[in-house]
């Protein structure tokens, strides 16, 4: 079976995203920072994905995280939470959930928000 990498930003955006996915996905947090050193951990952790998705907050920060992140990931696929909730950690459980399965994933539609 070929791995699927999500890269946050955050421990509360990957706790977030466990939420409602309902496969098995490998997220891995840089919790906001980034460097060289930084970039090449994330390459070797990555390697052996098959798809790579970018899953960074729209506010600054998390945009310039996610152009860095584009250097050393030309190829991956970027998903976006809505400019209204800024965050991925703050956006509507069921709406991650639609962002996701429109990406491809199996997830858990969840009725209400859980927390």
């Amino acid at each position: 079976m070929d791995e699927c990498v999500i890269i946050v930003e955050g421990k509360t955006d990957k706790e977030r995203l466990l939420q409602v996915l309902a496969e098995p996905v490998t997220i891995i947090c840089t919790y906001g920072s980034y460097s060289f050193e930084k970039g090449e951990q994330l390459v070797t952790q990555t390697q052996t994905a098959s798809e790579i998705y970018l899953f960074t907050d729209e506010d600054f920060s998390g945009k310039k995280l996610r152009s860095c992140l584009m250097e050393d990931f030309p190829d991956a696929i970027h998903l976006h939470t809505q400019k209204m909730f800024g965050e991925v950690a703050n956006t509507p459980l069921d709406v991650l959930a639609e962002i996701l399965e429109r990406a491809g994933f199996a997830v858990n539609n969840p009725n209400q928000e859980m927390g």
